[in-house]
């Protein structure tokens, strides 16, 4: 399948799971957990444990700062409501289902086909002027250095100057679409429309 497809698609996934709750979201996040762990575990574990700030942040921010019942009748100004817990399930799943797809993605496809994905989605819009092709190998270049930077362990190494990339070439897939990569997309965004309108 057309990298651009798949990345449109997942941007289709993407807004369907904001507006996706109760328990088809439950349902959504749990498939989106146990796939991340068997295609990508190691991104997924990785992307988990870096929002789990944000994650906090998101509980203590809706269950303590949302106007609602207090769980605890007791201690009703210290209690979260039912209402903002409610709330932070929702924002949490619906951010937990996302990074679990980034993580996917970034497990299964090459950063070459990503950014082609990028370039193919990008390309329209060169109409208004955006420059297509330099942004992707642009991109191209800094995610190679960065995972470059991200394998070498001596950080004393990153304050020395990178040396000239003599003979180093950066090559831009570009891939062929077929039906499916047309029709794909298009089914998905009639589906989008239809749960959205609903």
């Amino acid at each position: 399948m057309h990298a651009g497809s798949i990345l449109f698609l997942w941007a289709m996934a993407a807004v369907f799971a904001q507006r996706a709750e109760g328990w088809s979201l439950a349902a959504l996040t749990g498939a989106s957990l146990i796939a991340a762990l068997v295609c990508a575990r190691a991104q997924c574990v990785r992307l988990l444990a870096r929002i789990r700030v944000l994650l906090l942040a998101i509980v203590v921010l809706f269950a303590w700062f949302t106007p609602g019942e207090a769980v605890f009748m007791d201690w009703p100004r210290a209690s979260p409501s039912r209402e903002g817990l409610l709330l932070a399930l929702t924002h949490g799943s619906r951010l937990a289902a996302l990074v679990c797809w980034v993580a996917i993605l970034l497990g299964r496809m090459p950063t070459e086909r990503l950014v082609s994905g990028l370039y193919a989605l990008a390309r329209p819009f060169g109409v208004f002027g955006l420059p297509a092709e330099r942004i992707a190998l642009r991109l191209l270049l800094v995610l190679r250095h960065a995972d470059a930077a991200r394998n070498d362990q001596d950080w004393k190494s990153w304050l020395n100057p990178p040396a000239a990339a003599g003979g180093e070439t950066v090559r831009l897939i570009r891939e062929h679409l077929g039906f499916l990569d047309i029709a794909l997309p298009i089914m998905a965004c009639v589906f989008l429309t239809f749960w959205w309108l609903r």
